[in-house]
């Protein structure tokens, strides 16, 4: 197992895999898979998310295409999109952009129900939630899956191990939760509630960390050889910070991934992955 988990080098291996399977896919088919995403306002960050999403699907040989709305777009126009999407066979995966704007923000959870189960590539649906519990894991959300490729990658079984997530999220928290306990590991979820979260932090053989502040964990809160996996992105004055002090937990932590190259690029090749799971699945494939 290597000291730095490098999620980049990971992912390039996994598209580059997926690329020639896709060639494969397509010749047979004569369909190309296609990725829709909607995104609703300017946020900076989303405009530069969606930009590498597609630009990886570029690389791989999937379609992409961008539904652009404005701020003030409402409810109804949002969901009408959706609607088209889910009607269009030549999209075969949806993706809606979080976080939607302020004005839009309180309508995230009923849009995201509108996204047709099966091209749910974010794997937000209620009923792709719950295939979690049952160990179906087909669509789940990216960002956990990534995490979980990376740690098979890298030969770190979470069977019988004692891991905390910092972050009890929809997106992250809840489903790597069900994902680890799936695998038989003995898991803590951590949120800004929680007393005293150093005895959970320093009690963890892997630390799952999201809190979104800049190097909140330091060597004074980890186990001697722990595993961490730091899902924080922070820009401060133009740099990249994790949620993790690198430096600092580098010679006490067992492995560590980066900030950035470590969860960020698994997530998007997972984005592929779950691309063409959902159009295999609308092709009949097997």
């Amino acid at each position: 197992m290597d000291k730095i988990l490098d999620g980049k080098k990971l992912a390039t291996e996994l598209n580059n895999r997926l690329k020639k399977r896709i060639s494969d896919l397509t010749q047979e088919t004569n369909i190309s898979p296609t990725l829709a995403t909607i995104l609703v306002g300017k946020d900076p960050a989303s405009k530069v998310y969606v930009k590498i999403k597609h630009q990886t699907c570029e690389k791989v040989g999937i379609n992409s295409v961008m539904v652009s709305l404005p701020e003030s777009a409402s409810k109804s126009q949002i969901s009408e999109e959706i609607e088209k999407l889910n009607r269009d066979v030549s999209v075969h995966a949806i993706l809606l952009q979080l976080p939607l704007p302020e004005k839009s923000r309180k309508f995230t959870e009923f849009l995201l129900q509108k996204i047709d189960i099966y091209k749910d590539v974010d794997g937000f649906h209620y009923l792709n939630r719950g295939k979690l519990f049952y160990k179906t894991e087909q669509l789940v959300p990216c960002t956990p899956k990534g995490i979980i490729t990376l740690l098979d990658h890298n030969g770190i079984n979470v069977q019988g191990k004692d891991i905390t997530i910092i972050n009890h999220s929809n997106l992250l928290g809840k489903p790597l939760m069900v994902m680890l306990v799936n695998r038989d590991a003995t898991v803590s979820v951590c949120h800004v509630h929680t007393k005293n979260i150093e005895k959970f932090t320093r009690n963890a053989d892997i630390l799952v960390v999201g809190v979104g502040k800049a190097q909140f964990i330091t060597k004074d809160k980890i186990k001697s050889g722990a595993v961490i996996i730091d899902v924080g992105i922070n820009r401060i004055e133009g740099r990249l910070y994790g949620d993790v002090d690198f430096e600092d937990v580098y010679d006490k932590c067992g492995s560590i991934t980066p900030v950035p190259g470590g969860v960020g690029p698994m997530t998007v090749a997972s984005l592929l992955q779950n691309t063409i799971i959902a159009y295999k699945t609308q092709l009949g494939l097997d």
